[in-house]
């Protein structure tokens, strides 16, 4: 596996960066947040005049990247600056997009922000599990109708369309029987939209007999959800590795400007030594990122076992990152006005988003059983 970065990726991180750097300062952020839309529509349209969006997708669909290095690359540099904007809803939508085929339009007009995405799969009693689903799909005649409730929808609010699994057949937790719908905002849905703890936009979403399209084959959404969200885990991990290097920079600067008794606190020995050990974590959560990242196009035991392991790891050392970084800040670390709280709590949702520490542990003990 290349470890390196080719001269297109490394051209993407930096312009992204240098971007960020220059427009995406915290205030700027808190700013967005507070919005109707939790985030900032005009933003948006810059990544997309920028190309960001098209990171997202291969050249088949208008876009220039798509792959696991591209993801990793896009989504490192947004946890830096704990960008709002909803990549990560247009990564899991698009993705099932794109495998089910026959919306190259829609894509494209993603790509050209024109249109927004999000992926309502969730459900209230489903907790991690990917094949539950209780909401149904009717067909009458070729059209089909689906009603249901949809819990945590990223980015529901703002997106015009979505991509919304539903049950055509089997049990409730089978994984035969999902299919998936595009289905466009109407009367039908009902949205309550809301910020998450750290701050990003998310919404319940209600359907009752919403007019919806096939996509791809039916009883064939299972197998386009599971990529879909190989992609999208390993996307947020990628992000809280930039956004746990953004809290050791933090704390780094932080250690050599505090002083207690004279001296600047990073002369303690003791804490020389808890920030040694972060650095340790952080290569072993960079190589579990590339792995991931590099076996996105591998079979799907192997897929989902390398995605597992990053998941179990990420919120591991996310939280031992975090906890340091606040407890070596002290009292100001959790003020509003200083950043490095903001990235604690968004390193500790990512733990909870697709999966927690537990579930993926479980799972890559039951893949590799499966092997």
């Amino acid at each position: 596996m290349n470890f390196e970065l080719n001269e297109d990726r490394t051209l993407l991180s930096d312009t992204l960066s240098r971007f960020l750097s220059d427009n995406y300062q915290i205030e700027k952020r808190h700013g967005f947040v507070m919005t109707d839309d939790r985030f900032s529509r005009e933003m948006w349209a810059q990544f997309a005049e920028l190309g960001m969006i098209g990171a997202l997708f291969t050249e088949e669909f208008g876009g220039f990247g798509g792959q696991g290095a591209d993801l990793m690359v896009v989504f490192e540099a947004l946890g830096r600056n704990l960008v709002v904007e909803p990549f990560l809803p247009t990564l899991l939508a698009g993705s099932a997009l794109a495998r089910a085929g026959g919306q190259e339009n829609l894509i494209e007009q993603v790509i050209a922000g024109e249109e927004m995405i999000a992926l309502a799969h969730g459900e209230p009693a489903g907790r991690y599990e990917l094949s539950h689903v209780e909401t149904s799909a009717t067909k009458e005649g070729d059209a089909y109708t689906i009603s249901g409730n949809k819990a945590v929808v990223l980015g529901g609010a703002s997106a015009t369309h979505l991509v919304v699994s539903a049950r055509t057949s089997g049990e409730v937790d089978a994984q035969d029987g999902i299919s998936l719908f595009l289905v466009e905002k109407s009367d039908a849905v009902n949205v309550r939209d809301y910020g998450t703890l750290d701050g990003y936009p998310a919404a319940e979403i209600q359907l009752n007999k919403a007019s919806a399209t096939l996509l791809g084959g039916e009883g064939a959404g299972f197998d386009i959800l599971e990529e879909a969200f190989a992609k999208a885990t390993t996307a947020v991990c990628a992000e809280a590795f930039g956004a746990m290097e953004a809290a050791k920079d933090l704390t780094v600067e932080y250690m050599h400007t505090r002083k207690q008794f004279g001296v600047p606190i990073g002369k303690f020995q003791a804490l020389n030594h808890r920030m040694a050990d972060v650095l340790i974590e952080l290569e072993q959560m960079r190589s579990a990122v590339i792995n991931a990242a590099g076996n996105l196009d591998a079979d799907r035991i192997t897929r989902e076992r390398e995605v597992s392991a990053c998941k179990h790891l990420c919120g591991t050392i996310g939280r031992q990152v975090a906890e340091e970084s606040i407890q070596i800040h002290g009292g100001m670390g959790m003020t509003w006005e200083y950043p490095v709280g903001h990235f604690a709590k968004r390193i500790i949702m990512i733990d909870h988003l697709f999966g927690d520490t537990d579930h993926h542990l479980e799972r890559y003990i039951e893949l590799g059983r499966a092997a």
